[in-house]
């Protein structure tokens, strides 16, 4: 009698076992519903390889990532289409497009932006106006220059006979801004001057420092002198300088990039944003708006 009970539970246990095992195997698995999101875009550079881009749908007021892509030197992005949930998408009101850190976990965007635009049904025009700045003003054109001259090596205000190895964003008379109408940027963004030397191979631009505003000091001034140095962006060349550069800057193209002031940029080479340009001896030293960039990057998101 005993052995009969014995089995008799043993068999009620693995029916129960089986019951809970057939449950189990037939409980679906959820499956959210997604969408394609289409990028296309023109004019966005390659980063290199410590930044990467990253788009995001504003949803309620909140930005949720579609995924990351990078662009090749081509200009071709490595992804396009992305599956969203549809829900999601569907209530989207806006597509953003950021530079972020290529080993970044952080679940926001960085405060570098560069595209976006509001969806209007099933599409989103991208430019940069709002993220980055307008550079083509009608109502406020811009126009500047520079000066050559080196006052980081005037000891007591002696001229060294040296002015044609520097390069400052200031008037004739040192003592105003050149830059007229220098565009505002938004946050995540800088203005960094160039010029670009040649040591006899290949062009090597070195910079100037960053700035923000027309006056004031730049960020850094890496191969000037010891000397005072005026309140307006600019460089000496004197010392420090690469293999091959001698710091004249003679008919020497001078730029005016703006950088992404981001973890991952890379310091050495400008950003693929380079609006403004001039070249010594050319136009009274005269600095334009050669790029049209508001015109040239833009994109479509397409749900």
């Amino acid at each position: 009698m005993i052995k009969k009970m014995i089995f008799a539970s043993l068999a009620l246990g693995a029916l129960a076992t089986s019951c809970s095992s057939d449950d189990d195997a037939s409980t679906p698995a959820v499956v959210i519903p997604t969408s394609t999101l289409t990028l296309n875009f023109n004019g966005l550079g390659n980063l290199g390889d410590n930044l990467v881009y990253e788009g995001w749908i504003m949803v309620d007021g909140a930005p949720q990532t579609t995924g990351t892509f990078t662009v090749n030197d081509a200009g071709v992005a490595s992804k396009t289409t992305f599956d969203i949930p549809t829900e999601d998408l569907d209530a989207a009101t806006a597509f953003v497009l950021s530079l972020e850190p290529a080993s970044d976990s952080d679940p926001l965007p960085s405060a570098t932006k560069i595209l976006s635009g509001s969806f209007a049904a099933n599409a989103a025009s991208l430019v940069i106006n709002d993220q980055v700045g307008v550079f083509n003003s009608s109502t406020l054109p811009f126009s500047g220059s520079f000066i050559t001259a080196t006052p980081t090596d005037n000891a007591g205000g002696v001229n060294n006979g040296n002015d044609d190895m520097g390069v400052w964003f200031a008037d004739m008379s040192g003592t105003s801004a050149s830059l007229v109408n220098l565009p505002t940027l938004s946050a995540g963004w800088k203005y960094e001057g160039w010029v670009v030397f040649n040591n006899g191979t290949e062009d090597v631009p070195l910079s100037m420092g960053k700035f923000t505003s027309a006056s004031g000091v730049d960020s850094a001034s890496p191969y000037s002198g010891n000397e005072p140095a005026p309140a307006f962006p600019g460089e000496d060349f004197l010392s420090f300088l690469p293999a091959g550069i001698d710091g004249v800057v003679t008919g020497r193209p001078v730029v005016i990039s703006i950088e992404p002031d981001v973890e991952g940029t890379n310091d050495t080479t400008p950003f693929f944003f380079k609006p403004f340009s001039g070249r010594e001896g050319v136009d009274s030293n005269g600095v334009s708006l050669e790029a049209n960039i508001n015109a040239t990057v833009t994109g479509t998101a397409t749900r």
